[in-house]
């Protein structure tokens, strides 16, 4: 069974006590500084009127609440619930399994509560991650030369047409149809915070989103036209480029990226990005500030356009940008992530 709230009474009493039995479970946030906490947390206990309860860290963050820095509840140390490290194990293990509801239930686990915890910490489900998980065994299998056939099995398709069909979703046309001798090419590069795709030619990189953007299918349908449907599978030089720099990202061992990017937007886009790659890591910029340094403050809702429309994520950083009053604002790679990348980017500054 889902876990449902209590009264607020309920739970600002358990805040008080800091009860360990509502820890993972349930969230407060303080209308009165903008910060939302584990009910465990340590810190003075603000007045009941000015607390809002929640069942999840996501839906705090959306609130425009940011996470304290003393239980840090998007940190390592908010307890995960046992199913998450059970079954990531398990699919780190067997990762072309088909997974279903059923084989959940088979370990114990409810898929209701399942789903939950795992849209709370990562901002999708198991199965979701799972069926992606076994997309890229299909794509590893393709980039390696590989024949449709053996990269159907390796991810664990029950037939050609649906794996061809999950494949053109994701890249637009189907695994057949690459040869090899592409102007661009995509790989996949894993990360703490989910799978990039990289999309790559000789010299420049040209996207860099996350595998579950639901607005990644249109952006590679964008990039095949403009190369004439030259968009394969496999890597250059540029793809193992970015991949180090990122490792050294997420790493805490630098925040710079040198790799050469090609940007496909107009003058006025292109000059927003600029802005954004001048944004050190570790600080946050509003659209408004973002409108003033290129010179025209009047431009917010442009800057805002031109932000979301970038294809380049991380290397040219949309994640720094933030509401005026300090609250989060949207992020096509999910606002968990947002979060996540600005707590990480704290120790460059």
């Amino acid at each position: 069974m889902l876990f449902e709230l209590p009264d607020h009474d309920t739970l600002y009493e358990a805040l008080v006590n800091r009860d360990m039995r509502f820890d993972g479970q349930a969230f407060v946030g303080v209308t009165s500084t903008g910060i939302f906490c584990r009910l465990t947390c340590p810190a003075r206990k603000p007045k009941p009127e000015n607390c809002r309860f929640f069942d999840n860290p996501s839906s705090c963050v959306q609130e425009g609440f940011r996470p304290c820095k003393r239980c840090k509840p998007l940190g390592k140390e908010a307890a995960l619930e046992p199913a998450i490290d059970l079954l990531l194990e398990a699919l780190k293990k067997n990762p072309g399994r088909r997974w279903q509801e059923r084989d959940i239930r088979q370990l114990g686990f409810d898929p209701s509560t399942v789903r939950r915890a795992f849209k709370r910490y990562f901002g999708t489900t198991f199965l979701e991650i799972a069926r992606l998980t076994r997309l890229r065994e299909g794509f590893d299998t393709l980039t390696d030369g590989g024949s449709v056939m053996d990269a159907q099995i390796t991810a664990g398709f029950e037939s050609s047409s649906a794996f061809r069909a999950a494949f053109a979703r994701l890249l637009g046309d189907t695994p057949a149809r690459f040869t090899g001798k592409e102007l661009l090419k995509a790989d996949w590069i894993d990360t703490p915070l989910g799978p990039l795709l990289a999309v790559c030619d000789a010299s420049s990189l040209h996207l860099l989103e996350f595998i579950d953007r639901k607005a990644l299918p249109n952006e590679l349908k964008k990039l095949s036209k403009l190369v004439r449907g030259e968009l394969g599978l496999g890597r250059f030089a540029t793809t193992d480029q970015i991949q180090m720099e990122l490792n050294d990202y997420f790493g805490a061992v630098s925040a710079d990226f040198n790799t050469r990017l090609a940007y496909h937007g107009s003058a006025f886009t292109r000059s927003v990005w600029d802005k954004l790659r001048n944004i050190p890591a570790g600080e946050t910029r509003s659209y408004s500030d973002i409108a003033k340094a290129i010179g025209n403050q009047n431009a917010v809702r442009a800057v805002a356009r031109a932000n979301g429309a970038n294809q380049i994520s991380l290397v040219i950083p949309c994640h720094r940008v933030i509401g005026s009053d300090g609250s989060l604002t949207g992020y096509g790679g999910g606002l968990w992530r947002k979060q996540k990348l600005i707590e990480l980017e704290r120790q460059y500054a």
